[in-house]
């Protein structure tokens, strides 16, 4: 289940929650609401930013050397 926005005609906001599959027939069912796209809210810690384990690395480097040609980045 996902929580979706929408805006009523006299500008409330309000929130539902229903599946993706339910979206659509509730848009259908409902054409005076307009369904406001929002910027999703989570926490990231930007000192593990581009940051792989090293055996992660290994399996990188032992694709590249079994493939010749291989374009793949080992960081």
């Amino acid at each position: 289940m996902a929580t979706y926005k929408f805006k009523r005609p006299n500008g409330e906001i309000f929130e539902i929650e229903m599946s993706v599959f339910e979206l659509d027939e509730y848009k259908k069912n409902n054409p005076e609401l307009k369904q406001l796209i929002y910027d999703l809210n989570y926490v990231t810690n930007p000192g593990l930013k581009n940051k792989v384990p090293d055996g992660f690395r290994d399996v990188l480097r032992n694709i590249k050397e079994n493939n010749p040609g291989s374009t793949i980045n080992v960081p």
